[in-house]
């Protein structure tokens, strides 16, 4: 009798492990993505957002979150909108170079 039970058991538990991956088998929708342009401008106009505040009435704590994510938000620009940065001491060098060889 015992045995009769615990079988069905097994059956159960067997039945529902395969059931369950056609649960996962779905595939989550598109997440739809922006293109740099739009992600540039959005995160210029939260910059001009957080420059129009009133800083005054601010705590110490929301003065330091505002830095913290317009620091961020400028490191994102720079990220997406690449660009080549040439320093002072590499101008120097390059307009010495362009010197001597001519």
């Amino acid at each position: 009798m015992k045995t009769n039970t615990f079988i069905k058991a097994l059956m159960i538990m067997v039945f529902m492990a395969l059931g369950a991956p056609s649960f996962c088998a779905e595939t989550p929708a598109p997440v739809p993505t922006e293109t740099p342009e739009a992600k540039v401008a959005r995160l210029t106009e939260r910059l001009e957002e957080i420059k129009a505040m009133d800083h005054k009435g601010m705590t110490r704590a929301e003065k330091k979150a505002l830095r913290k994510e317009v620091r961020n938000i400028k490191e994102e620009v720079a990220a997406v909108s690449g660009g080549v940065y040439i320093s002072v001491g590499a101008i120097l060098i390059i307009i010495l170079l362009l010197i001597l060889l001519v």
